[in-house]
């Protein structure tokens, strides 16, 4: 137990670090990793070949999978930016919802979440921000009520962005069924929770003229389509038993097949009259269509992001666009080298924890204990961590809910429950105790709300605030209550999902 004891010191060490902002994570977790690693090799059960292999190696392509799909979604955002696609999208729905600051408001809160399906980074957060703020501005709606709802759409549209999944998919070893409908459950209460943000928020600084009876008739109304869409994708194997299933593909088939038709007529037009630079209505589909592919057709997360890539290219086809696509291959898959250096240190962190890998270059480890006649042999990590962590983790419904919403401020300012600080690794310690992975994702996913939209450390927070001429950390009061209860309700859902 005292190594076990060392080994969360490790951790503290490295969130006090990131805290105070000494240490970034993308060094704080190959160094977490090495250090945990490099304990046991001085305890004399690992060596330094399984420190090199089994760690290093094998968790640097670990996460394999999510690290190239991030590329291709780099590729779809940075063509979606470039050809005038994600602009034209917010602007035309400015010119739809009128001059109501509620129905501005929710368009724009919807538009940001469709875009940031497949879209992202501060690049894409600026330019999105520049269109909208002032579209708000100019209908009177408070600064730090415009940060907060650019915010919320982006964490929208990251539960819905397939990379995301991916990641869960890989470090938590869930079926890609169980990630997408919880998923799409905390999607329904982060959208009803956006809205009525934006509602009292409104009302609070008399934009909205509504009274006290008319708010409490939203939020119960807010309830019911909350409970009707988890209902629904609760019931979502009933539905494929009725073969609704195929029908729903079918016609999205068809629909899909008449707007390459009309995409390939606009995409011969552009070619002869190169003066034709006006963005086809096709093209504000192109966020959604991996989305479509995996949800519906079941296709895989890399040719899902290869389809909508093509199709984006398709839909923004005109003379010279060859020198748009290779700039979106290129820029765009440079724009998410830092996602891609923080995954690898969280694979280096993961198989450092709970093990290398039996199929990567740590396939050596279980090799040699099966040799040795121990197929059931536990790395030495989480044989030190499990007998301390077991005495902690709470085991029971009520405990999980309460203590992990209780720990929720641990996803600001980088803390030890933020995804992308020590949250995977955390995630992994969880496992280590025998925790259900699908509460694991529970516990992240909804931890990862608040640091989404309230975390003043984040890059796209730091902009907006000072875009609004504001403080950062009073966005972050604005928004935490918020984002806090939407944690709270979806650590129940998780809770009654994977741990009763």
């Amino acid at each position: 137990m005292t190594f076990g004891i060392l080994i969360l010191l490790i951790f503290a060490a490295a969130a006090v670090l990131m805290f105070l902002r000494k240490l970034p994570a993308l060094l704080a977790l190959p160094l977490m990793a090495s250090c945990i690693a490099l304990l046991e090799v001085i305890a004399g059960r690992l060596s330094f070949h399984d420190l090199a292999l089994g760690v290093v190696a094998d968790g640097s392509i670990r996460l394999a999978d999510p690290i190239v799909i991030s590329m291709f979604g780099g590729m779809i955002s940075l063509l979606m930016q470039k050809s005038g696609v994600a602009e034209s999208f917010v602007k035309k729905g400015a010119e739809l919802a009128g001059d109501n600051p509620l129905g501005v408001a929710a368009v724009m809160l919807a538009i940001i979440a469709t875009l940031f399906t497949t879209i992202g980074g501060l690049g894409a957060v600026i330019m999105v921000g520049t269109i909208v703020l002032p579209i708000l501005a100019s209908i009177g709606v408070k600064e730090y009520i415009s940060a907060g709802l650019v915010l919320f759409g982006i964490s929208l549209g990251g539960l819905l962005n397939a990379n995301n999944w991916a990641l869960y998919t890989s470090v938590l070893g869930l079926d890609r069924a169980v990630v997408s409908s919880y998923a799409l459950m905390l999607f329904a209460l982060v959208a009803v929770m956006g809205v009525f943000f934006l509602a009292v928020e409104l009302w609070r600084s008399r934009v909205l003229r509504l009274k006290r009876r008319a708010l409490i008739r939203m939020a119960l109304g807010a309830v019911v389509v909350v409970l009707m869409a988890m209902v629904a994708i609760w019931l979502a194997p009933l539905g494929e038993a009725l073969d609704l299933a195929s029908l729903t593909k079918g016609a999205i088939a068809l629909t899909f097949a008449a707007c390459v038709a009309v995409m390939v007529r606009h995409a011969l037009r552009a070619w002869k009259d190169p003066a034709q630079t006006q963005v086809h209505l096709t093209s504000y589909l192109t966020p959604v269509v991996p989305l479509v592919l995996i949800l519906v057709y079941d296709v895989p997360y890399v040719p899902a992001f290869i389809g909508g890539l093509l199709y984006g290219i398709l839909a923004t086809f005109r003379r010279g666009s060859l020198n748009l696509i290779t700039r979106s291959v290129i820029d765009g898959s440079s724009s998410v080298i830092p996602a891609v250096v923080l995954m690898i240190g969280i694979g280096m962190l993961l198989s450092a924890i709970l093990g290398p890998t039996a199929s990567g270059p740590g396939a050596y480890w279980h090799a040699q204990n099966a040799a040795a006649g121990s197929d059931q042999a536990v790395w030495p990590v989480l044989q030190d961590m499990q007998p301390l962590l077991r005495t902690v983790v709470p085991e029971s419904f009520l405990g999980y809910v309460l203590v992990f919403t209780l720990l929720g401020p641990l996803a600001l300012y980088r803390g030890p429950l933020n995804v992308w600080g020590l949250g995977y690794g955390v995630g992994g310690v969880l496992l280590a105790t025998g925790v259900d992975p699908g509460a694991v994702m529970g516990i992240l996913m909804s931890m990862g709300i608040i640091q989404g939209v309230s975390d003043p450390t984040n890059t796209q927070n730091v902009w907006l605030a000072n875009e609004v001429r504001l403080d950062v950390n009073v966005i972050m009061w604005r928004t935490l209550p918020y984002s806090w209860i939407v944690a709270a309700l979806g650590l129940v859902i998780a809770g009654i999902r994977f741990v009763l």
